[in-house]
């Protein structure tokens, strides 16, 4: 009997945190607006370009962001 209770008490925190979220990020209900340097896509491209272009002096050449390009070094453990 508890069970229910706990459940639909869990369902509706999730509900209203989800309510709050879209509220206070996508509507925006406290003002702000989204900067333009996270909404423009060309300045992605520029800021990876730059990042990218960085000379390197030792080591094998790596990105600056593996985690966004799922691109990994991995070591072998056996010698």
């Amino acid at each position: 009997m508890a069970a229910k209770y706990i459940i639909g008490s869990v369902a509706a925190s999730f509900a209203f945190a989800y309510v709050c979220d879209v509220l206070m990020s996508d509507k925006k209900i406290l003002g702000g607006t989204t900067p333009k340097t996270v909404s423009d896509k060309g300045w992605w491209k520029e800021t990876d370009k730059k990042f990218q272009a960085w000379p390197r002096t030792a080591g094998p050449p790596v990105v600056m962001n593996p985690i966004s390009r799922q691109n990994y070094i991995i070591k072998s453990t056996d010698k």
